[in-house]
């Protein structure tokens, strides 16, 4: 994303967001920047086929949506795209997209899985995982970023807790990367529908193979659960485990990716990092806020609610716009300053409230363990060519980032 914010911008009227090639051809932060300011409580019109929806841009609205589940909901949908169908059919299934008992239910058995305790030998591999990826890297002359070394990283850790045969999981990554955006204008929704019901199908098959033969892995311990004595149902077993793969993989991949191009694009930044003036975690936050790349979470309106100098009516699309509130000035101090050493750096990349991502421990170890790999192996990056970037309206990433990567001198890796 481009770095300045005092670049000239549509007025928010004029711009049409369920249109990802808005997200390509605008400076984001110019155009945020004015919603903030002249319509932070925005109402965006109808389209041909499609309703119209709030648009929230500032950081504390956004906060406040998040945190009230009594008067949102999510079970309409979490994702503009779904949210302006009317429906989810994941509702009351998944847990991104159930409320209430159900979802407290749901987490706790899940969070049980999740827990740092229980990951802890799981990030030990994420670490000797990425290691490993990027040692190759350094090795050669010129890699894809992306292809050759980031999109072998999180699914690997999702295929583990999931025990995804190894040989399975390429697949999963191109169908993932389809399901949540797509490489360009030419690819249809309808291939990124397919893209998921794919996915679904495979994990539906593996999930009935668990169930006649369990072992000790995540997709095995929802398939076998039960609460208060009654089994999950397929579709919650399938849907729940295709929850972990969607979040796990695809927005994790994007904030290494960008994290990589903010280092390379910040030689002080670099400097800092590679000298320990900083730490590896006040950086791997940085990289989250700076690349937040679930541009936006959404919910329903079940009642009235005054935001703003706004009502929000019962019924009424609302969308949170965390690629916004990640920016705003008045939580973030020069928010358009790549800083690995900003703290406090309390970003909303992984949501927040009762609906705060399952995953987004495992999240900051995998970009965590880059960082760290970065600072130790590497000496300095060389981007060979322009990122080629998603053409999303939900997820903000690449597809493509032609990398040089030259190797730390023998016996100097920073540790």
């Amino acid at each position: 994303m481009p770095v300045t914010a005092r670049a000239a911008a549509p007025e928010p009227a004029a711009l049409d967001l369920t249109d990802p090639q808005t997200f390509l051809d605008v400076d984001q932060h110019a155009m945020w920047r004015r919603f903030r300011t002249e319509s932070p409580v925005h109402w965006h019109p109808a389209g041909p086929d499609t309703p119209g929806f709030w648009v929230i841009s500032r950081y504390e609205d956004a906060v406040a949506v998040y945190r009230d589940n009594k008067r949102f909901t999510s079970e309409k949908g979490t994702v503009l795209t779904t949210l302006l169908r009317g429906h989810d059919s994941a509702a009351g299934k998944m847990l991104a997209v159930t409320d209430g008992v159900r979802h407290r239910e749901i987490r706790n058995l899940m969070l049980k899985s999740f827990s740092p305790r229980v990951l802890a030998p799981v990030v030990d591999g994420v670490h000797r995982h990425t290691r490993e990826l990027l040692g190759a890297a350094v090795a050669a002359d010129r890699v894809d970023f992306v292809t050759d070394v980031v999109d072998h990283i999180p699914m690997h850790t999702m295929g583990d807790l999931l025990d995804i045969p190894a040989a399975d999981r390429p697949q999963l990554v191109e169908w993932n990367t389809r399901t949540l955006s797509r490489h360009s204008s030419d690819e249809s929704e309808f291939e990124s529908l397919m893209a998921r019901n794919e996915i679904l199908l495979y994990i539906s098959q593996l999930a009935a193979e668990r169930r006649a033969n369990p072992g000790d892995d995540v997709l095995s311990t929802l398939a076998t659960a039960t609460i208060d004595g009654k089994p999950l149902s397929d579709d919650e077993i399938v849907l729940n485990s295709y929850s972990l793969i969607l979040g796990g993989d695809e927005s994790t991949r994007m904030s290494i990716i960008g994290g990589l191009i903010a280092l390379a694009g910040n030689p002080e930044q670099w400097r800092r990092l590679k000298s320990g003036e900083v730490t590896s975690e006040s950086a791997t936050e940085e990289i989250l806020r700076w690349t937040t790349p679930a541009m936006h979470f959404g919910r329903r309106a079940l009642v009235d609610v005054p935001l703003g100098d706004q009502v929000i009516r019962a019924g009424d699309v609302v969308t949170l716009w965390n690629a916004s509130a990640n920016f705003d000035e008045d939580v973030f101090p020069d928010p358009y300053t790549f800083d690995v050493g900003r703290s406090p750096n309390k970003h909303v990349v992984f949501g927040h409230g009762p609906h705060f991502c399952l995953g987004a421990f495992l999240g900051r170890v995998h970009v965590n363990a880059m960082v760290e790999a970065l600072r130790a192996m590497v000496a300095d990056i060389a981007l060979l060519g322009p990122p080629q970037r998603l053409y999303s309206n939900f997820i903000q990433g690449y597809s493509g980032l032609p990398v040089a990567l030259g190797a730390e001198p023998a016996g100097e890796e920073v540790r």
